[in-house]
């Protein structure tokens, strides 16, 4: 899957965000073309190319046509609504601007339908934010990661007078995202940037396994002597959610031993290695009906699986061969339910999800030991696992 990793080196605005997006290949004239099916919106694009402590960026320059008034929330929804942009960058930009409305009215106490965005209702942020929804999908990027957020200080300007600096509708975009302090008297991070970064985001942190193939640098609209003002873009193929390895296959039919003796076949191939032991009907030649016993293992456990084979049951020969194995990757964790601590197997699936099983042996200890019956317990595991957060993104926590 193709992937993103944002790195804010100095911080994140909206047209930071685009400038990068347009330095890591996004066309300024398709995107140019694709504003333009938002109704009403006068505007003249312009990349330009700045150099950052020695780094080449991009920016982004908006240039609206005539004054801009405030617009709502509810406007704006209205204007991206009736564009003619594809549906997932209406609904990803929608989105964007619906976070901003949410945290802007609990900073200042009003419905989210009734903010009206001053710097964030004029023609560049709305540009801003579109540009990033239509980037994401002209880049192909399935998924978006970024680093930890730095947080300057001190005082920044904006319609409503001085506000301190992360401002506040910033810092409740960035509730659950991991940030750190810097040495930087100034606004890092905008509300755009924030509320970009946290719809987009779906993780926080190190940058994830991939091969990078394309790099792109915006630059922001000041200079920092500190560090420089930059948001860094890396674009490539991810790695794959799964581990690849190789396994052993040992099989043999078996018509003549006693079924019974399975369940004790079953425990000494497991004791001598085995990672999955299973059963299939068969149908043999004179029409006898007969069983498939399959083993799974590493391929340094053949000799010891099959010594339990020969031993242990009837058969006379085995098939052994290799096979490739993908196996998502896994972890495990531990939660307290008000019977007792559950063993639970997290695993993490191919769209960035995780899905959460309690331990059938632990479930099944505890239900024997208190007389509780099994499904009981399995929803009590479940809802511990929801409350603990292991479920949730990492910027979700």
């Amino acid at each position: 899957m193709r992937i993103g990793y944002g790195e804010l080196i100095g911080g994140l605005s909206g047209d930071m965000f685009a400038g990068a997006l347009i330095d890591a290949g996004l066309s300024l004239r398709k995107l140019d073309r694709e504003l333009r099916k938002i109704p009403g919106l006068r505007f003249e694009l312009r990349a330009s190319t700045r150099t950052v402590h020695g780094v080449r960026a991009r920016r982004l320059s908006v240039t609206p046509s005539g004054k801009q008034p405030p617009r709502s929330w509810r406007q704006i929804r209205t204007l991206i609504g009736r564009s003619r942009l594809a549906p997932e960058c209406k609904a990803t930009a929608l989105e964007i601007f619906s976070r901003l409305a949410a945290a802007e009215g609990k900073i200042h106490g009003v419905p989210p339908d009734q903010v009206h965005f001053h710097e964030i209702g004029a023609a560049d942020s709305i540009v801003d934010i579109v540009a990033a929804a239509v980037g994401c999908r002209e880049l192909g990027l399935g998924a978006l990661h970024f680093s930890s957020v730095p947080l300057g200080s001190g005082l920044a300007r904006s319609a409503h007078g001085p506000l301190p600096a992360p401002a506040p509708a910033t810092l409740e975009l960035l509730k659950g995202v991991p940030t750190y302090g810097v040495s930087v008297a100034a606004e890092t991070v905008t509300p755009t940037g924030a509320a970009i970064l946290r719809v987009l985001g779906q993780s926080f942190g190190r940058q994830p396994g991939m091969t990078i193939e394309k790099i792109g640098y915006g630059a922001g609209r000041q200079d920092f002597a500190e560090r420089p003002n930059l948001f860094r873009l890396l674009v490539g193929e991810g790695e794959p959610p799964w581990t690849e390895e190789e396994m052993l296959v040992i099989e043999t039919n078996i018509d003549d031993m006693n079924p019974e003796f399975y369940d004790y076949v079953f425990d000494r191939l497991f004791a001598a290695g085995a990672r999955d032991v299973f059963l299939s009907p068969l149908q043999m030649k004179k029409n006898r009906p007969a069983t498939l016993l399959r083993v799974l293992a590493e391929p340094s456990k053949r000799e010891a699986l099959a010594r339990v084979l020969f031993r242990e049951t009837s058969t006379i020969g085995l098939r052994c061969y290799l096979v490739g194995r993908l196996a998502l990757r896994r972890s495990t964790a531990k939660v307290r339910t008000r019977y007792g601590p559950v063993r639970v197997k997290i695993v993490d699936q191919p769209d960035g999800e995780k899905r959460a099983t309690p331990e059938y042996d632990d479930l099944k200890r505890i239900a024997a030991a208190r007389h509780l019956p099994l499904k009981l317990l399995y929803d009590e595991a479940m809802r511990a696992i929801e409350k603990s957060g292991a479920l949730a993104p990492a910027g979700d926590r």
